[in-house]
């Protein structure tokens, strides 16, 4: 406590000197029309800021946002963790999140071709969150006008409303509710457009494909390609991407992950003079402002230092079960791997049932369950957008605990199966997420359960669980290498 509370006080110091500090004023510049038939186009929109070119090793001065981590700002500003250290010796060596707002000095080395710094939503609106919380997407569709009032379609078992689709997808994915509206809305004009014509809506959000066609397709497509580059600049690794004319985009150091992801979506759904339009205030931004308000009131949704909650194995630690997947995606295909999978002990192979159950890894309330799934809120507030929560994977629909119920840590939950999802064989899918934001499995707040850490691997469901000197290797066909020791002590 005493730390902390020296660390705050030099926060406090920092952001008085850094107030009255010089800073380059930004020039202006207006995007570069793809040709000349679209020069009108671009000079009509506002006009971005840039960066100067920057001395190698410059320190510049940056407002740390919610969620940014030493190697990602380290990749994003193209230095390393040990000079930004240097430059701010404040930061605790344990430090995981940085604190949203705290003032800091980073060296930097120039890039070409660094994109606008204009950032089009924060990164809590983004995420199916906190700010999530008071919106209910059907009774916004219900008072609204625009074909999306009127739309049904088929979906996940059902004739489907579009806010029901909409708060579905924002449940599974995480992605709020109000992004994907305004998407719709940018995109597929659902709320001005009195009718939506079939050869619209078969690619409403730009995604060419021959399978996520329609509105629900099309939302579940983009949100698994939003979190993907969310996720990957979180942790700095979406860098750069091209646009449609073949040009090259780096996002500004300065952004935010929800800025990136929507500047990447539109990057591989449009021309390059649209996607100008999109990424700039007169673009998304303006459209989701319209329908929602002015997203900067909201608080961040990830402090400082962020820390997870003591979490066990998810099974009873007297029979030996099976690590059968390293770090991987969480819900979706792609970015980011929060999930771990593990087997139960088993002389047969494939989908057979299970004897043995899955357990609760830490206090909770069971708040949603659907095909296999069940999900444990930890703050057991009821709401799964806030606070710490753990998704389970996989549970037979039979034996299940039902919503509403309290656990224990170490409470049976119920049995591992082949149900929602693809299943190679009898397993559970466990992964996190702290309000809203899916958690990496092995980043700077790792998935540590009983004490076990893991490592991803080279490709999703590989790597290994540490403790101490003991590893074990995932595999999705378990032998040795891959069971779990059991724990004499529990």
């Amino acid at each position: 406590m005493k730390n902390l509370k020296i660390y705050l006080t030099l926060c406090i110091i920092i952001s008085i000197l850094a107030a009255c500090s010089p800073s380059m004023p930004a020039t202006m510049i207006y995007p570069t029309p793809v040709d000349e038939g679209e020069t009108e186009i671009a000079v009509d929109m506002t006009p971005f800021p840039t960066r100067p070119a920057y001395q190698p090793g410059e320190l510049v001065d940056y407002i740390a946002q919610t969620g940014d981590t030493l190697p990602a700002l380290a990749a994003r500003f193209n230095t390393t963790e040990d000079e930004i250290r240097k430059a701010n010796p404040i930061i605790p060596e344990d430090a995981s999140t940085m604190p949203p707002g705290m003032p800091m000095q980073i060296p930097i080395y120039y890039q070409s071709l660094w994109g606008t710094p204009f950032q089009m939503i924060p990164d809590a609106v983004f995420v199916n969150g906190p700010d999530a919380t008071g919106f209910d997407a059907t009774a916004f569709v219900a008072q609204s006008e625009g074909w999306i009032q009127s739309y049904t379609a088929w979906a996940f078992s059902g004739k489907r409303t579009a806010g029901e689709i909409v708060d579905y997808i924002g449940l599974n994915y995480s992605i709020s509710p109000k992004v994907q509206l305004a998407l719709l809305d940018y995109l597929g004009g659902a709320f001005t457009q009195p009718e939506l014509a079939p050869v619209v809506e078969r690619n409403i959000l730009g995604l060419e494909t021959n399978y996520w066609t329609g509105v629900y397709l099309q939302l579940s497509h983009a949100a698994d390609l939003l979190n993907d580059s969310y996720y990957r600049w979180r942790k700095g690794d979406l860098l750069e991407f091209e646009l449609a004319d073949g040009s090259l985009v780096r996002p500004d150091p300065w952004q935010n992950a929800a800025t990136v992801a929507l500047q990447h979506f539109f990057s591989q759904t449009m021309e390059t003079a649209d996607f100008y339009r999109a990424i700039g205030p007169d673009g998304f931004s303006l459209t989701y402002q319209t329908l929602f308000g002015d997203p900067w009131e909201v608080e961040p949704h990830i402090p400082g230092s962020l820390q997870q909650p003591e979490m066990f194995l998810p099974f009873a630690l007297d029979k030996s079960w099976a690590f059968t997947g390293g770090p991987h995606t969480g819900w979706g295909s792609m970015e980011p791997w929060t999930a771990l999978d593990f087997a139960p002990p088993s002389t047969v192979s494939g989908c057979s049932p299970a004897t043995v159950p899955t357990t609760a890894v830490a206090d909770g309330l069971v708040v949603r369950d659907g095909n296999g799934l069940l999900l444990l809120d930890l703050d057991r507030d009821g709401d799964e957008r806030t606070g710490w929560v753990v998704l389970y994977l996989h549970i037979a629909k039979e034996g299940r605990v039902p919503v509403g119920t309290q656990v224990r840590a170490g409470d049976p939950l119920g049995f591992p199966s082949c149900e929602g999802g693809r299943a190679t064989g009898t397993h559970i899918h466990v992964a996190r997420k702290y309000n809203g934001e899916w958690i990496e499995a092995d980043g700077p707040v790792p998935f540590e359960l009983s004490g076990w850490r893991p490592i991803r691997g080279d490709q999703p469901y590989r790597g290994w669980l540490v403790k101490g000197e003991m590893m074990v290797l995932a595999s999705e066909n378990p032998d040795g290498r891959s069971l779990i020791p059991i724990d004499p002590d529990g």
